[in-house]
């Protein structure tokens, strides 16, 4: 039985995307664009759901090693997690019915007003807080897992950063407890998403399950890498992402408009 030769291109890749996305998120922005060349045919459904089967589990193979290395919002996590599946299940449904290039202008003017914000602030998200979580929190958490829950049913790549500067900027989190929270809410949000494609036949096994195991070793590698680096590491790299994805989306947009 013969290797596909798609698998020499997309097994590195999804490699190289564990590693991301367990250090800082944002791999979507390379694996992503990477199965929509290698895998021309298929289609945007198919590929969403090839990526969010190799995705989640290196989401929860940082998500156990970040828990067993520190100490993590388990209730805060909870309610954010539920919200962000259901948001996440009603984004991938409308998917099919509204064109997501209607969001894009909005997600630009986000994204780089959250570039802004991290950049001009050179503290942002060094030190952690360390305060008890409250009912308001939960609530905020409520709100957070709703609407990043549906952008990433929805658009998709980015969720990890957008949910990385929100747990620092509403929680009061560090970059290193924020990169681990991040990972459970987007367990979460794959797993919604994955409730509704493999149901609808839109997973390559074939593709999916040599990636899986890579993306498990990506991010076994990556979460040792940004526990060892620190917040100032995970900072910087959350701003290369985050520019990436910015250059990224207007890109897109200019070239549907021309």
């Amino acid at each position: 039985m013969s290797i596909p030769n798609e698998l020499f291109i997309l097994v590195p890749l999804a490699f190289v995307t564990g590693i991301i996305n367990a250090a800082v998120g944002g791999g979507g922005l390379i694996q992503v664009p990477g199965l929509f060349a290698t895998l021309p045919l298929a289609t945007p459904a198919q590929i969403m759901g090839t990526d969010k089967l190799s995705a989640i589990m290196g989401h929860a193979a940082s998500m156990r090693q970040y828990a067993l290395r520190m100490a993590l919002p388990w209730r805060l996590l909870l309610w954010t997690s539920l919200a962000a599946f259901v948001g996440a299940y009603g984004g991938v449904r409308i998917m099919y019915l509204v064109p997501a290039q209607w969001m894009r202008p909005v997600v630009i003017v986000v994204l780089a007003a959250m570039l802004a914000y991290t950049w001009f602030r050179p503290q942002f998200g060094i030190h952690d807080g360390k305060r008890e979580i409250t009912r308001q929190d939960l609530g905020k958490g409520l709100a957070l897992g709703a609407v990043i829950g549906f952008y990433d049913g929805f658009i998709g790549p980015g969720t990890g950063s957008f949910l990385l500067f929100l747990f620092v900027r509403i929680f009061h989190f560090d970059f290193l407890r924020a990169t681990a929270c991040a990972k459970v809410v987007n367990f979460g949000t794959n797993l919604a998403a994955l409730a509704f494609l493999i149901p609808a036949g839109m997973v390559f096994y074939h593709y999916a399950i040599p990636m899986c195991v890579a993306s498990i070793l990506g991010a076994l590698i990556g979460t040792r890498a940004a526990m060892k680096a620190g917040n100032q590491w995970i900072r910087r790299l959350f701003l290369v992402l985050a520019l990436g994805l910015l250059c990224k989306l207007v890109w897109e947009t200019l070239r549907a408009w021309v």
